[in-house]
């Protein structure tokens, strides 16, 4: 499916995307932070096998929306991402025992705690209802998809 959107899109896929891409890559560099002992910590099973994992596919969806290639299916793998991280680790702080962050409860601490992937799922959203934009590989493949003539095509003359 092709992207009738605006060049402009390019700014919200760098943001999206450098974010994924730098979130996957501390998943490795900051494992007992943000990896597999993050993942321990907020009773995730098998944290051995699912932090690598979902820091590879941070990487790799943060790469293919920097780059706009295949954009709406990288946005919306990042839209299950984020609603995971959101589900397990950011609404227990509305009712108080999100291991993650103790001492935090209540609609403000929730929405303070989860402002990053908030805004990660809306321009995952974003990119998944517009497609890439103008700027993007996404765009010229399918510019140059247009240009092949078609087979059943008669010729004129």
């Amino acid at each position: 499916m092709g992207t009738s959107a605006p060049g402009a899109v390019v700014l919200i896929r760098l943001y999206v995307g450098a974010i994924f891409l730098s979130e996957g890559v501390l998943k490795f560099l900051r494992p007992d932070q943000l990896g597999t002992g993050r993942f321990d910590k907020a009773g995730i099973p098998a944290p051995g096998f699912l932090a690598p994992l979902d820091g590879l596919l941070e990487i790799v969806c943060g790469v293919l929306i920097l780059a706009g290639l295949l954009t709406r299916l990288a946005a919306a793998a990042m839209i299950v991402n984020m609603l995971g991280a959101l589900l397990i680790t950011k609404l227990p702080i509305l009712w108080g025992n999100a291991p993650l962050f103790d001492g935090k409860s209540g609609w403000r601490d929730f929405a303070h705690e989860s402002r990053t992937d908030l805004a990660q799922l809306c321009g995952s959203l974003f990119l998944l209802l517009v497609g890439a934009g103008a700027c993007s590989l996404d765009a010229r493949l399918a510019r140059a998809g247009s240009a092949v003539p078609s087979e059943t095509a008669v010729p004129q003359g």
